[in-house]
């Protein structure tokens, strides 16, 4: 499978679980950079344009399941350059694979998407044009919308405001889980639940939000 956003609070996340999985039989991580994480299961392909993976055809070539985990937060960006990270380089990698209906694509998308693509909400209408697309694209396309998401391993988030923000929502997890467990997840169970619909080959909901999420991943 190919893995997108390992460096990432999510994809550190996902990439453990893969690691963990049996079932996971070789993880192919596309980054910008080299990870610190080395196993024997997992490939980096270290590149550099995010809008042209052509020089990776050949890796992408009898993959099975794509996890898309790269993202950025919409604080501070034009809509030019949130649309550019959160959609035309999804959409990159998608159509950089070699047509094959039976692939699983999974895509880290955010509760609050506009799926209409007319709300107020910048960043909600580029991610519901994402999940459209994707959705419109031929083989399993799987969106989760998560609300919440709890660090269950350390892993850390690249945008500096979450850095400040996460410990403190961390001690509190706990208690969000107990008064809004329809809200929250975890880096564990989204990595699970992600390994979790692959196995559903096409079926079921294309949409997932958190309490679908961590069905999928405790099933």
């Amino acid at each position: 499978m190919l893995l997108f956003g390992a460096t990432g609070m999510v994809g550190q996340g996902v990439l453990r679980e893969c690691l963990l999985d049996d079932r996971v039989t070789r993880v192919r991580a596309v980054v910008r950079s080299p990870l610190d994480t080395t196993h024997p299961k997992l490939t980096e392909l270290v590149h550099a344009d995010f809008t042209d993976f052509t020089a990776l055809a050949a890796e992408f070539e009898d993959v099975d399941a794509v996890f898309y985990c790269l993202g950025v937060s919409s604080t501070g960006k034009r809509e030019a350059e949130y649309r550019r990270i959160t959609h035309d380089y999804t959409l990159a990698a998608a159509r950089a694979l070699p047509a094959n209906p039976a692939l699983t694509f999974v895509y880290v998308s955010g509760e609050g998407t506009d799926s209409t693509e007319q709300g107020r909400l910048m960043w909600a209408r580029v991610k519901g044009r994402t999940e459209n697309e994707l959705l419109a694209m031929p083989f399993h396309a799987y969106m989760f919308r998560p609300g919440y998401i709890h660090a269950a391993n350390g892993e850390r988030s690249r945008t500096p405001a979450y850095r400040l923000i996460y410990p403190v929502l961390s001690r509190l997890y706990p208690l969000l889980r107990r008064t809004v467990p329809g809200k929250v997840t975890t880096t564990e169970d989204i990595g699970r639940a992600m390994i979790a619909v692959v196995g559903r080959n096409g079926t079921g909901e294309h949409v997932l939000h958190s309490p679908d999420i961590n069905r999928a991943a405790a099933g």
